[in-house]
């Protein structure tokens, strides 16, 4: 059975042969390891180690977490309202002026 996000996937007997899940895998694995990366720069790169990319029945793809202690869950967010935080700010700052804002250096 799924959730209307199609979260919860079913059995594999259920796969079909037409559907691209490697594509949705591999869209799961770049956005694991991103969050990874980000994790391990605030210091929270031990306490996810059950991340990873998944994919569901339909090919798309999940980024599990894991199972996590509730510190590093209440850590993750706080530093997701930290980033939105500063986000809203800047967008704040670029509303006054006549030229779009630069984008930021890759």
């Amino acid at each position: 059975m799924t959730d209307p996000r199609h979260v919860v996937a079913k059995r594999a007997e259920n796969l079909s042969p037409t559907m691209p899940y490697v594509r949705g895998w591999a869209e799961a694995k770049r956005g694991a390891d991103a969050l990874a990366e980000q994790l391990h720069s605030a210091g929270l790169g031990t306490d996810f180690l059950g991340l990873r990319a998944d994919v569901t029945v339909f090919g798309d793809g999940l980024v599990c977490l894991g199972p996590i202690q509730p510190e590093a869950g209440e850590m993750l967010a706080r530093l997701l309202v930290m980033g939105l935080a500063m986000e809203m700010a800047e967008h704040a700052d670029h509303q006054g002026q006549s030229a779009p804002p630069e984008a930021p250096a890759a």
